[in-house]
């Protein structure tokens, strides 16, 4: 049965869908089955992956509502590796029909029980905030992987996030648990980034993942291709990086991995 890992933090531009789309597609050329789930209104890891989010005929709203089961919106995406389970502004709709649900917080969790076999990692692309959505990929989820920017604000940020999880461990899903903490967008020239990376090691240890992101220009550009930089510029730092971060969480998941 697949790994479901929710990638969230409640502060946006942190790089989660970056991670999400990038990772998937590392993951993949890693020859693992992985598919990604986007659970973002924006639809940005949709897009991402090259389609088109408005021309949708079926997507994981439809699943949410109740109106598809999940394989029915899976889109095979050959050429990058993996499967997709797309959203789009649909899913703000979502978040209102949830709240009248009389299981709301396990909708994601029943629906992806349906494909979850298919695949040695699932990754759910979280919404930037704490609502409805994120808590339904948090109770579906065994772990969660937090990227985040190594800057001061963000540390007031994860602070909040771990307090949402702790919560949730304690009330309906006391499975899950921290992936890692993953530095992205990071500018080793920077001595705030730097300080704060090392206060990051000093107070979580091993919760913080050893690969570190960069800036990178090529990261930048490859969605605006439809591409994971992996399959846009697989030379560059950033699909290095990316790959480097794939290989670490297989390596922290052997045995699961060998037990499915």
């Amino acid at each position: 049965m697949g790994k479901i890992i929710a990638v969230a933090n409640q502060k946006g531009g942190v790089g989660k869908t970056t991670t999400s789309v990038n990772l998937a597609a590392s993951l993949a050329a890693l020859r693992h089955r992985v598919l990604l789930v986007d659970l973002d209104p924006q639809g940005n890891s949709t897009m991402g992956c090259g389609i088109n989010k408005k021309t949708l005929p079926v997507s994981v709203y439809e699943v949410l509502a109740g109106q598809a089961k999940a394989p029915e919106a899976i889109l095979r995406l050959t050429e990058i590796g993996f499967d997709l389970l797309p959203g789009n502004a649909d899913l703000t709709a979502a978040q209102v029909e949830l709240m009248h649900h009389p299981r709301r917080e396990r909708v994601l969790a029943e629906g992806l029980a349906q494909c979850r076999g298919e695949y040695q990692f699932v990754l759910i692309d979280c919404p930037p905030s704490l609502n409805i959505l994120t808590l339904n990929a948090l109770v579906a989820a065994d772990s969660v992987l937090i990227p985040m920017q190594c800057e001061y604000y963000a540390l007031e940020g994860l602070s909040d996030l771990l307090d949402t999880l702790r919560n949730i461990r304690e009330t309906v899903n006391p499975e899950l648990r921290i992936e890692g903490l993953l530095r992205t967008m990071h500018d080793t020239r920077s001595r705030l980034a730097n300080e704060v990376s090392e206060q990051l090691v000093d107070h979580f240890s091993d919760q913080v993942l050893r690969t570190v992101i960069p800036r990178n220009i090529r990261l930048a550009e490859a969605p605006s291709h439809g591409l994971p930089v992996v399959k846009y510029d697989k030379s560059s730092k950033g699909a290095i990086a990316y790959l480097a971060l794939a290989g670490e969480i297989v390596r922290r998941n052997a045995k699961s991995l060998s037990a499915a």
